[in-house]
């Protein structure tokens, strides 16, 4: 059988181009190398998600290579199974979508232009897109309404433009310590708003409304709520998705691919022909598979005769902080507010989305607020020291850890500014080093620019400010220059110019006639936010392209 298209991967960047080219009538499959999760199968399953790798692959079956380097371009070589360190989040129908927080975030129009606005930065690869905010802001209204975004519209300084004037559905229900947060921020002179969530405030789109277990980040959704590729998109298409498939090559003959081979957990080999294929495996994986894809025709691997491919990855910089509130400085009042459980805070900042210094302008970013994670694991393992540092346990450690989960609270925040692409930031493959497929391993390489800790500890101070102003302690902060592995974008950059980029901007590879990528991996710079929205919407964007040169296609054979 032929398919008029294949994906690989059925995550953020995958299941649009599914849903919009299946629901048109085309026959689609998905190949999903992970298992098929629906509602029934998620719970709050602690052991489960912190100590067990429920959701991704063991790493002494799959593994990584990273090479870290230092300013001095001195790296140091981690093995994956050894270190522990890993790059997988969320394999399964849906990807990581099914496990996000879904803090929702539009770029700017100035983060489309990077270079043009805040000019060049010495040691950064830094373009500008190929296309502009205005041609995908209609996608970004469409993921709106069809993944479902709650939230209020509040106008600021960095509002970017609009085409509807509010969210379409009502915004989450709130912790009354957001008045706390609200008073010292207008205290201070500080623009704050409401962050927009990929989680349904009311039953609507099929799907239930959220039950505010405050189990978000990490965790599946067991009421639907969450707007993950899963339960948004590919639950309302007829595309044929197949699990268990690990794509490891692609063939292609005279400019096109003509077919996806994966193996099962059983190493069975399959193939899969079709007409068109997108790739959505993640960044990294996607580099991976082109650069294992190499033949006669392409000896560099898939779409990289300029070996452009795996190039310029990059990652979302920036850090984290908290400030814990405790009962003895607040009235009994105050302390009920603090404790009311589940509901969330969504409180966000972008008042410094971009600033200067008196002798250049700077682009800043975004920082997110919530309440510390409801896993009660990972918060009693915080308190096995006491305040001299002295591992503690039995009738101390009990006392402390209810002391600390039932009279006091940690407010947190996450910082989100542009990781600058760089030469020693990249993926490539390992070919002495293979998986349980005999695979090449994907090799890491990672590297950030001082510039990006600058801009991290400049955004640090606002929200340092805010949490002394509302009466926290122990407030503390981290800009690290360490890689979130759920944050990952790059290695295929989108550009017109074929010399420097490995897609054109309908993130057609630029060699190959029939070969998209829609992933993450488009991106040549990241934003100052989350990514998923932004992936959503370019790969709306991309599937109606796609409907177009069927049609088109259609049309000539007529």
């Amino acid at each position: 059988m032929i398919y008029d298209i294949c994906i690989i991967g059925s995550g953020a960047g995958g299941s649009p181009v599914a849903y919009e080219l299946a629901n048109a009538g085309y026959k689609v499959v998905v190949l999903e190398k992970g298992n098929y999760y629906t509602e029934e199968d998620f719970s709050k399953d602690e052991v489960a998600v912190c100590r067990r790798e429920l959701y991704t692959p063991p790493l002494h079956e799959q593994k990584h290579i990273i090479n870290e380097y230092s300013a001095s371009g001195k790296y140091t070589r981690y093995d994956g199974e050894e270190s522990g360190w890993n790059f997988w989040n969320g394999s399964m129908v849906g990807g990581s979508s099914n496990l996000m927080s879904g803090y929702f975030h539009r770029m700017k129009p100035n983060d489309f232009e990077l270079r043009s606005v805040y000019g060049e930065i010495k040691g950064a690869n830094v373009v500008d897109w190929p296309i502009s905010y205005e041609e995908l802001e209609p996608y970004y209204e469409k993921v709106e309404r069809i993944i479902g975004v709650s939230g209020k519209v509040k106008e600021h300084t960095y509002q970017e433009p609009r085409s509807t004037p509010d969210f379409p559905y009502p915004a989450l229900k709130t912790s009354k310590v957001t008045k706390w947060f609200d008073a010292a921020c207008e205290e201070l002179d500080i623009e704050f708003f409401e962050t927009p969530r990929a989680i349904l405030s009311q039953n609507a789109l099929n799907r239930d409304a959220c039950y505010y277990s405050n189990f978000c980040g990490s965790y599946g959704c067991s009421s639907g709520a969450k707007g993950s590729a899963r339960a948004a998109l590919l639950q309302k298409c007829d595309a044929k998705i197949i699990t268990d498939a690990f794509v490891y090559r692609l063939e292609a003959k005279e400019g096109r691919v003509t077919k996806a081979y994966y193996y099962t957990k059983n190493r069975i080999k399959h193939s899969i022909n079709a007409k068109i294929f997108v790739l959505a495996a993640q960044a990294i994986e996607t580099s991976r598979l082109l650069l294992n894809s190499s033949s006669k025709e392409f000896p560099h691997g898939l779409a990289n005769s300029n070996k452009e491919v795996g190039k310029n990855l990059i990652f979302s910089a920036g850090g984290a902080g908290s400030g814990r509130f405790i009962f003895e400085k607040l009235t009994p009042e105050a302390q009920k507010e603090l404790m009311e459980p589940g509901v969330f805070f969504n409180r966000s900042l972008q008042n410094e989305y971009d600033y200067d210094d008196g002798c250049r302008k700077y682009k800043g970013g975004t920082i997110d607020f919530l309440f510390e994670h409801q896993n009660v694991i990972s918060r009693a393992t915080q308190e096995i020291y006491n305040e001299e540092g002295n591992l503690i346990w039995g009738e101390e450690l009990q006392k402390k850890i209810h002391k600390r989960l039932t009279s006091s609270r940690v407010l947190t925040f996450e910082i989100f500014n542009d990781w600058l692409p760089t030469d020693n930031c990249n993926v490539n493959v390992d070919a002495n080093v293979k998986d349980i497929y005999g695979v090449p391993v994907g090799v890491i390489n990672v590297n950030s620019h001082p510039h990006d800790l600058a801009v991290g500890e400049h955004l640090a101070q606002s929200a340092v400010e805010i949490l002394e102003q509302m009466g926290a302690v122990e407030i503390e902060y981290s800009i690290s220059s360490s890689p979130p592995p759920n944050l990952v974008a790059g290695g295929c950059r989108f550009g017109d110019d074929p010399r420097s980029s490995v897609l054109d901007k309908n993130c057609k590879a630029h060699e190959l006639d029939n070969l998209y990528v829609t992933d993450a991996s488009f991106m040549p710079t990241g934003g100052s936010v989350p990514y998923t929205w932004t992936i959503y919407a370019n790969a709306f964007r991309v599937a109606d392209v796609i409907k177009k040169e069927i049609e088109s296609s259609f049309k000539d054979t007529n």
